[in-house]
């Protein structure tokens, strides 16, 4: 891992669109130079110019074996207030507050009870938009919808939760002294924030990572990697497609910035950080790029049960057979139909199916099922994968990588989002079958579930993936990357 001392690292649109200059403190400066043995001023770092830290001081770090010793910092964690997301970040937390940081939450008060049993403390934002309920609703409302209307209703709250960061997240971090942001992907009032607060902020991936390039689908397609040329141009317009669905959200963040004298962003990968970008799949889980993004690591899974709920299971009901264990996740998960098609197909199949309705219905409301399978409302979803053969999911990114980590192959039945382009990587690596929610029939997933269940070679590829999963650092390595980054503010390359 190694800073930057080029203006090549920083993409052209931050020369053209962030030209706001701050002050850094590299290792080695007034503020830490008792404890590093160097002295240096500050320096001003201006990230349209690319200005690096002092030449010596990189030589030391790059050619000597320096370590930074880095400053005790406050940071804030920002992301949709939803396990899917609130999981990854939180393990990266967690593994900051180890290192010797503190570290609060910036969410809605729905998120409280998560956030305070997870050991964090809550800087609280949203009590006008997001009132004690408002998250459950809005996941009930998303829970019904498909396709392209779940994916719009996502950018509605995106906008709303963009109102509540910028409105409430100044004053809440300034009582708090955070000084640093983590920020995932999907929160892109993130980066406004920090510029408000001129603060540097590190970008993570809970989902899918979104970039725009010519050979890879949008994230919400479920198209094959082809580079041909007109598979390219068929990305390209589909890219060209998705920044006009989404320029409201755009718009909104630009209206704030405006009011604090900000520049606007042209495009929402702007609000990706200029110093580090964090993706927790491994790189051989996504698709070739045309080009690289310099300062984008893949350090794999972040997971891990500190920042989980904790959930009673059955256990004993378990027997010796295969364990086919089933999930929609946590969002999506309101067809009940879905259900019954996933238990009708496992019957007959020499397997165990359990089922995880991730909180989107009740045991009671689905009623019995066929083969009358385990069915839980929530499921310990890290402890059953440990016993797991395959797992039949919805693709979220989340659940994909645990399931890789535990080298489980999938049948995925992918819904709105990300999802989609989670599915199509898990054919194209060969760790599992895609099946179509919207021609979902009984036969078809049997059929795929036996396939899965019962050739070798989605285990072996779902296999290979565990090891690259096991390799990348994990939490350790984004924590060490969110550690160079926010100490030097400069660009941490991969």
């Amino acid at each position: 891992m190694k800073t930057v001392l080029s203006p090549r690292a920083f993409p052209l649109w931050m020369a053209s669109s962030r030209k706001e200059t701050w002050n850094a403190t590299c290792c080695g400066a007034s503020s830490i130079n008792s404890r590093c043995g160097f002295s240096s001023s500050s320096s001003k770092v201006n990230r349209s110019r690319g200005e690096s830290r002092p030449l010596w001081l990189a030589r030391a770090n790059r050619n000597a074996g320096f370590r930074c010793i880095c400053n005790m910092r406050h940071f804030g964690l920002l992301c949709p207030p939803v396990d899917g997301h609130m999981n990854p970040i939180g393990t990266v937390g967690h593994e900051l507050q180890q290192r010797g940081h503190q570290v609060s939450w910036l969410s809605v008060i729905d998120a409280k009870p998560r956030v305070e049993s997870a050991g964090f403390s809550l800087g609280l934002l949203g009590k006008d938009e997001y009132p004690l309920g408002a998250v459950r609703k809005e996941a009930e409302e998303l829970g019904r919808l498909r396709g392209a209307s779940a994916l719009l209703y996502t950018i509605g709250m995106l906008e709303r939760q963009t109102s509540a960061i910028l409105k409430d997240g100044p004053p809440v971090a300034r009582e708090l002294g955070i000084d640093a942001l983590i920020v995932d992907q999907a929160t892109p009032a993130g980066s406004s924030l920090a510029d408000i607060l001129d603060i540097p902020y590190v970008t993570v991936g809970s989902a899918l990572y979104v970039y725009r390039d010519p050979h890879v689908p949008p994230y919400c397609m479920n198209w094959n990697y082809n580079t041909s040329w007109l598979c390219q141009l068929r990305n390209r317009v589909a890219n060209q497609l998705m920044a006009i669905g989404v320029d409201s959200l755009r718009r909104s963040v630009n209206r704030i910035r405006r009011q604090h004298g900000l520049a606007r962003i042209a495009h929402l990968e702007e609000t990706f950080s200029p110093l580090a970008q964090i993706s927790q799949q491994p790189p051989e889980f996504d698709f070739p790029k045309s080009r690289p993004i310099e300062n984008l690591h893949y350090v794999g899974p972040l997971h891990g049960n500190a920042s989980r709920r904790q959930v009673d299971f059955p256990f004993e009901q378990l027997d010796d057979r295969p364990l086919i264990y089933a999930s929609m996740g946590t969002l999506q998960n309101q067809d009940r139909h879905v259900f019954h098609k996933i238990a009708e197909a496992c019957m007959g199949l020499d397997a165990q199916l359990v089922i995880s309705l991730g909180g989107g219905t009740f045991v009671e409301a689905v009623g019995k099922l066929p083969g009358d399978p385990i069915t839980v409302t929530f499921a310990p979803q890290l402890e059953l994968l440990k016993r797991a053969r395959m797992m039949i999911t919805h693709a979220g990114m989340n659940s994909a990588l645990e399931c890789l980590t535990h080298g489980v192959p999938m049948v995925a039945i992918p819904v709105t989002n990300d999802q989609p382009g989670v599915a199509s990587r898990l054919e194209w690596t060969g760790a599992g079958r895609r099946v179509s929610l919207s021609k979902l029939s009984v036969d078809d997933l049997r059929e795929a579930v036996s396939d899965v269940l019962t050739d070798e070679s989605y285990l072996k590829a779902a296999q290979e993936l565990q090891t690259a999963c096991q390799s990348g650092g994990g939490p350790r390595r984004a924590a060490e990357i969110v550690e160079t980054a926010v100490e030097t503010r400069q660009p941490v390359l991969s």
